[in-house]
């Protein structure tokens, strides 16, 4: 295989509402779109980093120019046998792992529809379903989070997660046991807090969560590690884990006893598998983290998702619990019983809107050899 010519765009998508995490307010989303074209075939690929470097490093605009610059340069031209030696093209990049996933789940889905195969089902996936969550981001109000949760739940969704920062913790999760007594329910701090709040955290303890996710430093896991021997909640790594060498880390060290598995974080789909078939083999929970994504990033994660790990609800939600319009079609939708079902066919199993595409798109550039 030898990828001939990558198309990049960005677009510009509103939120139906606001998404207030620690981080702050997300009203809309700049997102970059990869189209990687080889013999004939094209597959399609969503860069999933935020607007800025708050996350992570990578923010929309410096993900552009390494994408321009070096993964797209590094890829065209090159022969590689199949999608999972496309990530040791851009390998000499150092960090920049969601630009560089941009192009690598590209060439997945140009590769199961070389094969005229479902993505699912090259990657080694098993479940017909998946199960599905939902993120709920910070509201003004214990009121406000208890009637979106109420309607989350006559939606479907199998589980429930909190945003949660310094402030808006303790009180406002015992409102929602109060009011939800039997729920799946989880928190997520994005590295919100520190070891001095351990207090707070492990008065968490008495509702059942699920998990306590990423409630450190995004770059610890020694903390962490001293954290969960305080809880009983299980600890889930979000930020922390980059590659299945940091799953390793984590796991000797006791720093969580569940993973949250995002594409773009871990450099794409060679390395999910990694982390997901290195978990599983030790009998640790993984699911899929959500990143506000548009319909090929959420179409991508729905295909990782399918693999025999993924045993907790995700945040891949419906379409239109982000957009008025997604840019693939069908849009995703969620069962009444809170699943999504896979596509039978080939590549991620939607079409690109391309009509919609142009609508939104506001910058794009072709790279070639």
């Amino acid at each position: 295989m030898k990828i001939e010519r990558i198309e990049m765009r960005e677009i510009r998508l509103p939120l139906v509402a606001p998404f207030e995490t620690s981080f702050g307010v997300t009203t809309g989303r700049r997102i970059i779109i990869v189209k990687v074209y080889s013999e004939g075939q094209t597959g399609w690929g969503e860069c999933t980093c935020n607007e800025g470097p708050f996350y992570n490093h990578e923010a929309t605009d410096t993900a552009w120019i390494v994408l321009r610059d070096f993964a797209g340069p590094y890829t065209i031209g090159r022969e590689i046998e199949g999608p999972a030696e496309a990530g040791a093209l851009t390998g000499r990049i150092r960090g920049n792992r969601m630009a560089r996933a941009a192009i690598e789940t590209a060439i997945w889905d140009l590769e199961a529809k070389r094969q005229g195969v479902p993505l699912w089902k090259l990657l080694g996936g098993t479940f017909e379903e998946i199960p599905c969550g939902v993120s709920i981001g910070l509201q003004e109000t214990d009121a406000a989070l208890l009637k979106k949760i109420e309607h989350e739940l006559k939606s479907g969704y199998q589980r429930i997660k909190l945003k949660i920062k310094p402030g808006r913790d303790y009180e406002m999760v015992r409102a929602v046991r109060q009011e939800y007594p039997e729920i799946a329910l989880t928190v997520d701090a994005n590295s919100a807090y520190t070891l001095e709040d351990a207090e707070m955290l492990r008065r968490l303890d008495e509702f059942g969560l699920m998990l306590i996710e990423q409630p450190l430093a995004y770059d610890d896991i020694i903390d962490h590690a001293e954290l969960q021997r305080q809880l009983a909640t299980p600890i889930c790594l979000d930020e922390s884990i980059l590659s299945v060498a940091d799953a390793r880390k984590a796991l000797q060290l006791g720093a969580c006893r569940i993973i949250n598995i995002k594409l773009g974080r871990v450099s794409g789909h060679f390395e999910a598998q990694r982390i997901e078939k290195f978990c599983r083999e030790r009998a640790i929970p993984v699911w899929s983290g959500g990143m506000l994504e548009a319909g090929v990033g959420r179409a991508h994660n729905i295909a990782m998702a399918t693999q025999a790990g993924f045993v907790l609800p995700g945040d891949v939600s419906a379409s239109k619990r982000y957009w008025t319009q997604d840019i693939i079609s069908p849009e995703v939708e969620v069962t009444p019983r809170g699943t999504i079902i896979r596509r039978s066919e080939p590549g991620i199993g939607y079409e690109v809107n391309e009509a919609r595409l142009d609508e939104v798109t506001v910058r794009r550039e072709t790279i070639v050899a």
